[in-house]
């Protein structure tokens, strides 16, 4: 009776943990308007391009609104879309990691993202940045 009750139990927690896990798994990705090159979430709305800016080292940028990414007060590396900008070509610059801020290179390109509660933003940076 009580291995019933038990598995009855269990059941919908076995399946909704299965079921958190595939979904980030198996995000779908689109491209990015400043870029062709780098992958975003499909599911990420384009809040912001920013085609001026005060730092001379920034050629273009764009803002993205996605839930769940950074988590709480943008603290986590969002490890999965890291992974996905890796297998497009993308090197991560980890000594030139600035708090929220990652920068990855190819093909001689170099992106700025920088990582927030629920938002993140990519810059391409000019060719002649210094950082």
């Amino acid at each position: 009776m009580y291995k019933y009750l038990l598995a009855f139990l269990l059941l919908p927690l076995m399946l909704f943990n299965s079921g958190c896990t595939s979904s980030t798994q198996e995000q779908e990705y689109g491209v990015s308007s400043i870029n062709a090159e780098i992958p975003i979430p499909k599911n990420a709305k384009e809040i912001e391009v920013t085609t001026t800016s005060s730092n001379s080292n920034i050629k273009i940028g764009v803002k993205y609104e996605l839930d769940n990414i950074g988590g709480e007060q943008g603290l986590y590396r969002p490890d999965h879309y890291f992974n996905k900008l890796e297998d497009a070509g993308w090197v991560e610059l980890e000594d030139k990691r600035l708090g929220h801020v990652q920068f990855f290179e190819k093909e001689g390109t170099i992106i700025a993202i920088e990582i927030h509660e629920d938002t993140f933003s990519i810059y391409e940076m000019n060719k002649d940045a210094e950082f």
